[in-house]
């Protein structure tokens, strides 16, 4: 695998939390990991937007049970 290098600046309460929450871990690799399921998010998104604009928005019932069967919070 390639690798590339970046440089970031956060808010040092938000630093503190991502070293925290790389738990033993590197700060790198829980970076990454946080960035591919944004991306991932980010893309099952556009595919449920352009679902909805060929068929119609899913009903609250149907998102309620989507996000039961897939374990999301209820804020996603």
């Amino acid at each position: 695998m390639t690798t590339a290098r970046l440089a970031i600046s956060v808010e040092a309460e938000l630093a503190s939390r991502i070293r925290e929450a790389a738990d033993g871990g590197t700060v790198s690799g829980w970076l990454a990991d946080a960035a591919e399921r944004k991306l991932r998010a980010q893309g099952l998104s556009e595919v449920v937007a352009d679902w909805e604009a060929e068929h119609g928005e899913f009903s609250a019932a149907e998102r309620r049970r989507a996000r039961r069967d897939l374990g999301l919070s209820k804020h996603l």
